[in-house]
């Protein structure tokens, strides 16, 4: 009750002072207070159970509590579908077993009434809202349609070809499923909102089934291949075409599903019929079957992006549309045309799509033809790459018959022994044609440097394998093979540092530089020419870090020919070859940028360990040989920034000296450490006069550990007085020079060298004073030593300390 209800009541009683009249007012606001009250108190418990709901599904459990592990539509999905399988099992069971207990009246009786039952009862459940319900039952529906059907072929038409019956059957089950599923599947209404709802099943049920009637009809005429792999496309065409028009979603992806199986399906049975014909007939019927797949793929690709097509699919489906449309025209050629004329008819195919890619169709539609006459390319290359290789690589063989004579023509000279492919004629022609392609077609500012470089690496290509392909003479093989590097080395130098220009000058110089090894003036000249080549072209900016090294390189090779060619000894040759070391040191002080430094640098090393190994054989010249590289590594350390390399000239006279003196027998380990020892200091010397940071263990411990730890060790195995004195006399100097100039390298090596010594020399003594003692004698004297260690552990303790301290006061 409001509050102007009660104020207008209080004032009524007020004003009317009757007893009667009071008590009834009374009572009638009591009344109104009750009915209030119920009122809410019925809203309330309403509320409180909808709070309860909602904390239900959204509070998180609690600590112990049990949490479901399913939804209650889940739940209830999957009772109804175990329902109807088992429904639908027990309806096959009853067919196929207890049909015969039945005649022919109870049989269609029993039939009929369940089918028309599961049919119509979703009608019913519609209304009410229950859709699941009906889902299932209308699929209970479905199967029993297909018993009706095999009833119907078992009790009436057993004599019925049972495929073709089939391919009938399911052409009527696919209307009549498509018919229902039109019928419930738009929304029913009922009493209240809740009831509206429609069937999802039947019409995918019905595109499935639609699935089959082509290619069971196709089996069952025993029409063959083509005829079935026909019925497949059309098939694939009526999804393509119903894919895109159809609203409802789970239509669509069957209808798409069928579109890819089917099609991909067909196509490639459609493939394997042209590969294996035998006449131009058979082939030209593969092929209208592979244009149909190709015409069903474009128009797919046509309408993108469309739902269920994006932008990205559609492309890749015109990309299939357009091979398949190559492998249909091919097929025919190759039946046509003579073998080796198959990849050139094929290529000239994929390149005719780049016509249509450059039209005014649809986007997806050119990118995907673009794509797939890019593909037809790399395939048609990569069907020639053995040929390029064995041209490349081929003269590698050479190696192992060097100056044996000219062979025949250009392809004796690049197999050399090796098998050349029968097929191979037009492998220029293929390479030609896919460089052409990619100069004419790829204009996009992003694309095309990448195009131009691999329009100049399959050009290269082309020419490298046109001698052997051709049969040229030999001279003719060399004469192209010098061309060209001439020509890229040019065009690197005209246009600036190119790296694909650079990579395939060097790889055709090499195939040119072991393909001349058959002959012995071939090899001289084409050595030569290449030397130049490369020299002339280093000096340009940015070939340097190639071009320079790449010189140095058949410098050496030439040197090495010549001295072959003039009969010298591998060990003379090595004098010769020792001048390329010497080119590299004086082209590395005057090079500009650093990576030309550095690789030029590296060359002429290579070039000096080759003259070693050639020099190996006699040890005397192998001495001259290390002395001379040393001389130039001592040259190069002379500069600022190469100073460290005087280590390994050192190194190089070091072991020149020892090679020398080991020429002469000299056996003596004196003999070939004091040089370096001397070396060794006089550099440390150097060092400590120039940076006064620098200790006496870095700068003498080296010089001084290469002599005296291979002397001591020496002396230890000498039974002879000289070598021990001398040791003695040696380590003594150095130990008071270093105390002189108070060192602790010297110092410290030098006694301790000196001590080793004067055990060595006073061992023999020892020996006999131990034997002469008793056996008691040992253990006796360690105790005494134990006891006095203990005794003055701590003067002891203070004596090191004082000498580590004196130590440490020298340098």
């Amino acid at each position: 009750m409001s509050g102007g209800t009660t104020r207008t009541t209080l004032r009524t009683m007020t004003q009317i002072p009757s007893p009667a009249e009071e008590l009834r007012l009374i009572d009638t606001e009591l009344r109104q207070l009750d009915a209030r009250r119920t009122v809410l108190l019925t809203r309330r418990a309403w509320l409180v159970h909808a709070l309860r709901q909602t904390s239900v599904r959204t509070a998180p459990p609690a600590p112990g509590a049990r949490r479901s592990e399913t939804t209650a539509p889940g739940v209830q999905n999957v009772l109804l579908l175990l329902g109807g399988v088992l429904l639908a099992v027990a309806a096959v069971a009853f067919t196929l077993v207890g049909w015969g207990h039945l005649g022919i009246t109870g049989r269609s009786l029993v039939l009929g009434a369940v089918t028309l039952a599961a049919l119509g009862a979703p009608v019913l459940l519609l209304r009410r809202g229950l859709r699941s319900t009906a889902e299932a039952l209308a699929g209970i529906g479905l199967v029993l349609t297909v018993l009706d059907a095999y009833a119907l072929y078992a009790v009436a038409l057993p004599g019925t070809d049972g495929v073709g019956y089939a391919a009938l059957a399911s052409a009527v089950l696919a209307a009549v499923w498509a018919a229902y599923g039109a019928v419930l599947g738009a929304p029913l209404r009922a009493a209240g909102p809740e009831a509206r709802a429609s069937l999802r099943l039947p019409l995918p049920a019905a595109a499935a089934a639609a699935q089959l009637p082509l290619l069971l009809w196709a089996v069952a005429a025993s029409a063959g291949a083509y005829a079935i792999t026909a019925a497949l496309l059309v098939t694939a065409a009526l999804d393509a075409a119903l894919a895109p028009r159809t609203p409802v979603r789970s239509v669509r992806a069957v209808a798409a599903a069928g579109a890819y199986g089917l099609g991909g399906w067909g196509a490639f049975a459609a493939g394997w019929l042209s590969w294996t014909s035998a006449g131009p007939g058979a082939a030209a019927r593969a092929a209208a079957l592979l244009l149909l797949a190709a015409s069903i793929a474009l128009t797919t690709a046509w309408g993108a992006p469309r739902p269920g097509l994006g932008t990205n699919t559609a492309t890749g489906v015109a990309a299939v549309g357009g091979l398949i449309g190559v492998v249909a025209v091919g097929g025919v050629l190759r039946v046509s045309l003579p073998d080796a004329w198959t990849v050139p008819g094929h290529l000239v195919c994929g390149i005719a799509l780049l016509a249509f890619a450059g039209t005014g169709l649809p986007a997806p539609l050119r990118r995907g033809l673009a794509l797939a006459s890019g593909c037809v390319g790399t395939l048609s290359v990569a069907w020639a790459l053995p040929v390029v290789a064995l041209s490349l690589f081929g003269p590698v063989g050479r190696v192992g018959s060097v100056w044996s004579g000219a062979p025949a023509d250009a392809r004796a000279a690049v197999t050399n022994g090796l098998t050349w492919p029968a097929d191979a004629v037009t492998a220029p022609l293929v390479l030609a044609l896919v460089a052409a392609a990619l100069v004419v077609a790829v204009r996009t500012a992003a694309w095309r440097p990448y195009a131009l470089s691999c329009a100049l690496t399959l050009a290269w290509a082309t020419l490298l394998v046109l001698p052997a392909t051709l049969e040229l003479p030999y001279a003719a093989a060399l004469s192209v093979h010098g061309l060209v590097t001439a020509a890229l080395l040019g065009y690197a130098r005209r246009t600036g540092p190119r790296p694909t220009a650079l990579v395939l000058a060097l790889l055709a110089s090499l195939s040119l530089a072991f393909l001349a090894l058959a002959s012995e003036g071939a090899t001289l000249t084409v050595l030569a020419a290449l030397t130049v080549l490369f020299a002339a072209a280093a000096p340009r900016p940015g070939l340097g870090p190639v071009a320079a090294p790449a010189a140095l390189g058949y410098a050496t090779a030439l040197v090495c020919a010549a001295g072959a060619s003039l009969g010298l000894q591998p060990q003379h040759t090595a004098l010769l070859v020792l001048l390329v070391p010497v080119a590299a040191a004086l082209l590395a002080a005057r090079a500009e940028d650093g990576p030309t430094t550095l690789s030029v640098e590296i060359t002429g090393a290579l070039a000096g360990l080759l003259a070693v190994a050639l020099a190996v054989a006699e040890p005397a010249l192998l001495a001259t040989v290390l002395a001379l590289c040393g001389l130039i590594a001592a040259g190069t350390a002379v500069r600022e920034d190469r100073r460290p390399v005087g280590y390994a000239a050192t190194a190089l006279f070091v072991l020149a000296s020892w090679v020398r003196l080991a020429s002469w027998g000299v056996g003596s380990p004196e003999a070939y450490t004091l040089p370096v020892s001397v070396a060794a200091l006089l550099l440390g010397a150097y060092r400590r006069r120039s940076d006064t940071s620098v200790s006496s263990w870095t700068a003498y411990a080296p010089g001084l550990s290469v002599t005296l730890v291979p002397s001591l060790f020496a002396a230890w195995g000498d039974g002879q007085w000289q070598r021990p004195l001398l040791l003695g006399a040696a380590a003594l100097a150095v130990t008071l020079l270093g105390a002189r100039h108070r060192l602790q390298a010297p110092l410290v090596l030098g006694g301790a060298v000196l001590v080793l010594d004067a055990l060595h020399e006073l061992a023999p003594y020892i020996v006999q004073v131990v034997d002469a003692l008793p056996r008691w004698t040992p253990p006796a004297l360690a105790g005494l030593l134990l006891l006095a260690l203990g005794a003055t552990y701590e003067q002891r303790i203070r004596d090191a300390r004082r000498v580590r301290e004196v130590l440490g006061r020298m340098d």
